[in-house]
Parts: structure tokens; C-alpha cells; sequence
């Protein structure tokens, strides 16, 4: 486990929620933040982050829409601790359990095996093996160096859903056609959003929803600008307005069909 000095106390949805992070380790950021607002769960419907790390994600989620059951799978313990505290600490419950997605349905532990959930969501790793550089510290390499191939996340989720729940991802742009093409193994009514930094700019990162057993048509979503102007102003965020209102108020992402509202039919 993570001693205190090797922790940082970090605001998220402009102060809202206060997260414990490793200093070193794999940190989370903007990312989870979009990712939780993208998610339209309904007070009383349950959650089901596969890869919690400390609990960003779906605490922004349990911040935004109260009364939800929220669980988060976590592979490496010293992050699950985390994620029990942060739940803590900021009065939100989440069943944090340890897990190897890899492993699953076989080895998953039994406080999820039996269970199914009306929405799922992942922020799985973006880098594929021999990427770039390893990261110096394992906690960081391990949440960020894909070692269970981007199918097999998809699939787990896919498992953990009641018929007609939603699955939400977010992932590098370049990753969206291997997605796409293990969501057509039991999803559709699917919808993709993508994320750029600028007006002009190719997209970086994507949000893909889809409803399992979804026979929707395939939506692309226009772009999430996320900064305003042309080029970086000054000290100031520049975030755009639709941004800046997602991470520093906890606002809803509306992206498809499921987007703010309870699922649609088949």
C-alpha cells in the first residue's frame, strides 16, 4: 500500500471531490472525468467500472447522479486501497474488489461473478505492448500498457450487462477500429464521440457507447471541442465552455442515444 508521503491530495469537478493519488504512479485526469459524465445512468440503476484504479471515474459518476450501486473492478491492490478511501472520504459508496479482467469469467471473484449491471464502463490501457517507453514506475506501466488485449475488456463488459445495458469507453483514436470491431460481437445501437483538443484538430481520444444486444443504427457524434482559439492563450485553461462545465461542474456528456435519459428500446 501507498505510504502518505507518497500521496497527493487532488481536487476534481472544481473541488467537489478531494482523491488521494500515488505521486509516482498512474494518476488520473481529464479522461475519467469525460468518461464518467458520459455515462447516463439513473438514480437506483448499477455501475460497473472495470479497471477503478483510485476510484476517479466512478466517483465523478456517483458525485453527478446520486443513489447509484457502483462496484469497480482493480487489478492492483495498493490502487484498489485507494478507491476505498477516496470513496470515504468524499461519502460515496463504491464496492471496490480485486481482479484480474484477464482472468475472467473463470477466476472473477464472487462478489461480481453472479451479478449484472445496467451500465459498464473502461478506461482500459492505451499503449499496446513495445509502445514507447515503459513507465519507471510499475503501478503507472501496469494501468497504462495494454498486457489484455482491448477485445477481451470489451468482452468482460459485454458479460457484466444486463440485456439492453450500455457500455462506455473511452480510448485512443487510433484504437477505435480494433473497438468497433469487438463491439460487433452482442452490441450495436452504437455511438462514438470523438475528443479534440482544437477546432481543426484531428481527434485524440473517442468515447464509444453501445447497448448490448443493441440493434441501433451506428451514430458518429460531432466533436467534443475541448479548448477554445486556435493555439494555447496565456496560463488560463481555455477550455471550452461544454468542457469546462463537465470538469469543473460535474455536467453530463449527452453523447447517443442513451445519453441523459433512460435506455432506449431495441
Amino acid at each position: 500500500m501507498f505510504a502518505a508521503d507518497e500521496l497527493t491530495d487532488d481536487g476534481f469537478l472544481g473541488g467537489r471531490l478531494r482523491v488521494l493519488q500515488p505521486r509516482a504512479g498512474y494518476r488520473a485526469a481529464t479522461d475519467a472525468v469525460f468518461l464518467a459524465a458520459a455515462v447516463a445512468a439513473l438514480p437506483g440503476q448499477s455501475v460497473l467500472e472495470l479497471g477503478c484504479g483510485a476510484g476517479v471515474a466512478s466517483l465523478c459518476l456517483g458525485a453527478r447522479v446520486p443513489g447509484l450501486v457502483q462496484a469497480g473492478l482493480e487489478l492492483q491492490p495498493a490502487y484498489a486501497d485507494l478507491a476505498r478511501q477516496n470513496a470515504a472520504r468524499n461519502g460515496l459508496p463504491l464496492e471496490v474488489v480485486e481482479g484480474d479482467l484477464a482472468a475472467m469469467p473463470a477466476a472473477m471473484p464472487a462478489a461480481l461473478r453472479a451479478r449484472s449491471f445496467d451500465h459498464v464502463m473502461a478506461n482500459p490501457p492505451y499503449f499496446a505492448p513495445g509502445d514507447g517507453t515503459a513507465a519507471a514506475d510499475p503501478g503507472r506501466e501496469t494501468a497504462q500498457r495494454e498486457a489484455t488485449p482491448l477485445a477481451d475488456w470489451v468482452a468482460a463488459g459485454l458479460r457484466r450487462l444486463r440485456p439492453g445495458g450500455w457500455l462506455t469507453m473511452i480510448q485512443q483514436a487510433d484504437r477505435l477500429p480494433g473497438l468497433l470491431c469487438a463491439l460487433a460481437q452482442g452490441a450495436g445501437s452504437i455511438t462514438v464521440l470523438p475528443l479534440a483538443s482544437r477546432a481543426g484538430r484531428p481527434a485524440g481520444r473517442v468515447i464509444v457507447q453501445a447497448r448490448k444486444g443493441g440493434r441501433g443504427r451506428f451514430t458518429l457524434a460531432a466533436p467534443l471541442l475541448l479548448h477554445e482559439g486556435a493555439a494555447h492563450d496565456g496560463d488560463r485553461d481555455n477550455h471550452s465552455d461544454r468542457a469546462a462545465a463537465i470538469l469543473r461542474k460535474g455536467a453530463a456528456l449527452e453523447i447517443g442515444p442513451g445519453g441523459g435519459g433512460p435506455p432506449q428500446p431495441r
